[in-house]
């Protein structure tokens, strides 16, 4: 699942160096020559555009068969053929921006919300309009997420963050009130790792963001009308420089490693050689089959400083601005959006916590961990969206890792700042 993780990371700023493939359009044949509303079985392109009668939804390998069964059901309710088809979830964003373009992608494709900057920039997708009582059924980091520029381009169903998972037999305080605590109570417990947080040699900033945030640091400053700037890059500035000085001390007391990787981050903790870990509701599985007592909390802040505040990534559904059947793509997306019926067969599939507030609140006393996942979402921060975002992730990423691995921090985060600057432009 971490390696999921990165590639979510990584397709969420191809922006302006994206590579255009050749279109994925064809015939049926192309998937197996599954055309009765199932999902394909992956691994190639999908077999392409819409036509009358026929609504196509693009999705990833984990996502397709968990839509399939509501989506050909609703399909059946309102006369039309809903085919899902797989695209392999690092080859969506692109292909879909190259099959719609060439007009023969699919009208609907899920993705996370941090690509409607760049699907906006290639003209990819339309607008969407959500039900007037779309704030009584969606939670706000959902509605806030698929809001880019003043338009809404999406419908949210899902939220991904990052907490704090707690096992009981290497800690007594499950639930720290501050990072300080957190490293006391690991220390005291004797855990091999007092930490599990993936960073390795090339860093990991979604993971390092609520260390980076409760230290003073930030990404991108906002305009007057709340939107993010571009030319308000906070990597290299005073509150990116106190927190290297924060990342530098958590290396040289062996908190923060460069051991750790988004390969054994979870097995580290699952196996009992970390008191704590922070990762997402992806972990889930895994901690729970570990057999342990565990606790999973908001993730807390320094003493004294901010708070801890990561990301947020919504998963939602998109109307290509080609689609072949946009009429029937907008009632689709106007249906999701007001029942919880298709977002509650995802979540039995693939149970993410949900955005839409009925399905929280009929799942709350049975997943208490995934609710509790879904309400540190509203204390997070949404993914930035923008194109500019693209310029963020390796090198602060590289300048974490220097830094836990030694480096100066202050002309490590400066040069990080210097490089995202240029690549800004």
């Amino acid at each position: 699942m971490q390696i999921r993780r990165k590639s979510f990371l990584a397709l969420g700023g191809l922006a302006a160096s994206m590579t255009v493939l050749a279109a994925c359009g064809g015939s049926d044949s192309d998937t197996g020559g599954d055309t009765g509303g199932g999902a394909s079985d992956g691994g190639g392109a999908a077999s392409g555009g819409g036509s009358e009668g026929r609504l196509v939804i693009w999705a990833d390998e984990e996502k397709a068969p968990a839509l399939e069964p509501s989506a050909k059901a609703w399909g059946e309710e309102n006369g039309i053929e809903v085919v899902v088809e797989v695209v392999p979830g690092d080859e969506l964003q692109t292909n879909f921006i190259t099959a719609n373009q060439a007009g023969n992608g699919p009208d609907l494709t899920m993705g996370a919300h941090d690509w409607i900057g760049n699907l906006v920039q290639n003209g990819s997708i339309s607008p969407v309009q959500l039900p007037a009582d779309v704030s009584d059924t969606i939670a706000p980091i959902g509605i806030e997420a698929v809001t880019y520029d003043g338009q809404t381009y999406g419908v949210p169903y899902a939220v991904e963050t990052l907490a704090l998972f707690a096992n009981h037999d290497l800690t007594d305080a499950p639930t720290p009130g501050t990072f300080e605590e957190l490293i006391s109570a690991a220390e005291a417990g004797g855990a091999e790792n007092i930490l599990s947080l993936p960073i390795g040699e090339e860093g990991d900033p979604y993971h390092m963001q609520p260390i980076y945030t409760s230290a003073g640091g930030y990404l991108f400053g906002k305009d007057a009308e709340g939107n993010l700037d571009p030319s308000d890059m906070g990597v290299g500035k005073e509150g990116s420089l106190a927190a290297a000085d924060k990342i530098a001390a958590l290396g040289e007391q062996g908190v923060l490693k460069n051991s750790i990787t988004g390969d054994n981050s979870i097995s580290l903790f699952t196996e009992g050689k970390s008191a704590y870990l922070i990762s997402g509701p992806w972990a889930l599985a895994d901690v729970r089959n570990a057999g342990f007592e565990f606790t999973v909390s908001a993730i807390p802040g320094f003493e004294g400083m901010e708070d801890a505040a990561p990301f947020a990534g919504v998963n939602s559904f998109y109307v290509a601005s080609n689609a072949a059947n946009a009429g029937f793509a907008q009632q689709f997306m106007t249906d999701v959006a007001s029942s919880p019926d298709v977002a509650k067969a995802m979540y039995e599939a693939n149970p993410l916590p949900p955005v839409n507030l009925e399905l929280r609140e009929e799942i709350a006393s049975t997943d208490e961990h995934v609710i509790i996942f879904a309400e540190a979402a509203e204390a997070a921060d949404p993914m930035p969206a923008i194109p500019a975002m693209s310029a963020i992730w390796g090198p602060l990423g590289i300048a974490q890792a220097n830094i836990v691995g030694g480096d100066d921090p202050h002309p490590a985060m400066q040069a990080a700042g210097e490089e995202i600057t240029t690549a800004i432009g």
